[in-house]
């Protein structure tokens, strides 16, 4: 994980996303980088627009966060189709991030 979080500082930082970029943000985290993990994640993230895969999935995310106690007298049927909303926003949420790595 901690390689895709270094993809993501290269890029809010505005450097571009390649194999010696992430080795460097790597080891200045006083990681031991990994070859085949680098090349993995910056090949993963070739042609990804990276801002839009953002924008998806953080509303998403937020969306699928536990919702607030119901209002008292609230029906069991409402209840029961807002459970089965936030099992689908959480899917598309992963198949969002899913979408980073291929």
């Amino acid at each position: 994980m901690e390689y895709v979080y270094g993809a993501m500082l290269l890029h809010s930082a505005g450097q571009k996303i390649s194999e010696e970029s992430l080795k460097k943000v790597m080891t200045a985290a006083g990681v031991k980088a990994d070859d085949a993990k680098v090349k993995s994640v910056v090949a993963s993230l070739e042609g990804v627009n990276i801002d839009e895969a953002i924008k998806t999935a953080v509303p998403v995310a937020a969306a699928a966060a536990p919702a607030a106690a119901p209002a008292a007298g609230a029906k069991k049927e409402e209840k029961k189709a807002s459970e089965e909303d936030e099992k689908k926003k959480e899917e598309e949420a992963a198949s969002g991030l899913a979408s980073l790595f291929g």
